[in-house]
């Protein structure tokens, strides 16, 4: 018998080792230092500062994922992937995402056989916090900056093709429910002149999101506006949208809440609801079923199918719904309030 391959094996031996390499040279600000111009190894080793020997080998494992180049004077510099998402004054930074990987994601996954065993996260057998999963993120303001920036980085890669899933132009308010930093109302708005746009929020969320609100290219139809979804009233829209929230929450925490925003919709008005879709018969696509188990550790929620999202949907009164795989990190849900 033919022996298998044993490369995937050994690619996931390594996976988190390239994983690790990454996250420690984006905390330890080197891509940030490489940004101002290529450094060699002393000067890197003095500025940062680092034991010379340790660091080469850091510097050449990222060089190695192609992620910084050796140039001949044996100086090193970014490439454009590093320039783009792991410098921290960029724009399309993703650094916030990498950093709350390496402080939480990181340790949490170390306990997944527990949470596989016994069902439920991992933040108390990981950091002791035995509250509201969400107030690990606003524990202090770096670590609110760390869950938000990452959120933003990570939500500029999906929220263009979900703004662009449907035709949206019939609408003309929409209020995103936990909308962060405003990317995805900012991306619908961009693309939809007629539309006007609220990101609603809790309210240090809503004060962290200002500057971000104000970049976009339709700051003059957003506003922000503070409160809990589950709590709160709703402000009123015809168009409501929901960003990575669902995936979070247990089914009778999302019943509640799309029944709040189906009683909320005049006729119909729509919801619109970004997450990553599994494939019907949960088959793929992997980065979906990681997600899920990301969502097991994390919180109380997972990734579902378009069809137990619209089961859950109708249950809730909508009639109408479709789904789009965007090809984007994440997919994209529109649901309908009928007429009726």
């Amino acid at each position: 018998m033919t022996t298998p391959d044993p490369s995937s094996v050994i690619d996931l031996i390594d996976a988190f080792r390239r994983s690790k390499a990454m996250f420690t040279a984006v905390r330890l600000g080197i891509f940030d230092h490489l940004e101002r111009g290529p450094a060699g190894l002393a000067d890197l080793a003095r500025s940062l500062p680092a034991n010379a020997d340790a660091l080469e080998r850091l510097l050449d494992a990222n060089a190695g994922l192609g992620f910084l180049q050796k140039l001949e004077n044996g100086r090193y510099a970014n490439t454009a992937a590093a320039s783009t998402y792991l410098v921290r004054s960029s724009p399309n930074a993703m650094t916030g995402y990498i950093l709350y990987s390496d402080e939480v994601l990181f340790r949490m996954w170390a306990n997944l056989a527990d949470a596989v065993r016994e069902g439920t996260h991992r933040w108390p057998q990981t950091f002791g916090s035995e509250g509201p999963i969400f107030d690990h993120f606003f524990r202090d303001d770096e670590s609110k900056s760390t869950f938000l920036q990452g959120m933003h980085g990570f939500g500029l890669l999906s929220s263009p093709a979900v703004a662009a899933a449907f035709d949206l132009g019939g609408f003309t308010r929409l209020v995103d429910l936990g909308g962060a930093t405003g990317h995805l109302a900012a991306a619908i708005c961009e693309r939809n002149r007629g539309l006007r746009a609220a990101i609603f929020d809790l309210a240090p969320v809503v004060e962290f999101a200002r500057e971000y609100v104000r970049r976009s290219a339709a700051a003059d139809r957003l506003e922000l506006i503070a409160g809990d979804f589950f709590t709160d009233p709703l402000p009123p829209a015809d168009l409501y949208a929901l960003g990575r929230i669902l995936h979070d929450w247990s089914e009778p925490k999302i019943r509640t809440l799309l029944r709040k925003i189906h009683q909320a919709l005049p006729p119909g008005g729509g919801l619109l609801i970004a997450e990553k879709l599994l494939a019907p018969d949960k088959s793929g696509p992997p980065a979906a079923h990681l997600q899920s188990l990301n969502m097991l550790i994390c919180t109380e929620g997972k990734e579902r199918t378009l069809a137990e999202y619209e089961s859950l949907l109708r249950a809730a009164g909508f009639s109408e719904v479709r789904g789009r795989v965007t090809g984007a990190p994440l997919d994209a849900a529109l649901a309908i309030k009928g007429n009726g």
